[in-house]
């Protein structure tokens, strides 16, 4: 079985955004994390379902947040690159390759 290994930056990124939606509005920075955990379950479930984007970088968008988990695979473990905002900084997580 595969498991999910978070990069720590990636990490930061996560709960900075939970962070920011729970002070924006009581509730929404956990209606992220639940989508968070969505986005894990699809990706180990289906881990080749994600959008190639560079060689064998993947990306699952979440449904209801403009974000992106930037993922790739290898052996029995899914490394968590980024959780990417869709509207900043394209591929500033290319140093963590």
């Amino acid at each position: 079985m595969l498991e999910i290994v978070i990069h720590q930056e990636a990490e930061e990124e996560l709960w900075a955004a939970a962070s920011y939606y729970e002070s924006s509005q009581p509730g929404l920075g956990e209606a992220f994390l639940d989508e968070i955990v969505f986005g894990f379950d699809r990706i180990l479930q289906f881990p080749s379902s994600g959008e190639i984007i560079i060689e064998n970088i993947r990306r699952s968008l979440l449904h209801r947040f403009p974000y992106a988990l930037v993922y790739r695979v290898e052996n029995e473990a899914v490394f968590l690159i980024a959780v990417a905002h869709l509207h900043r900084r394209p591929r500033y997580w290319n140093s963590r390759t």
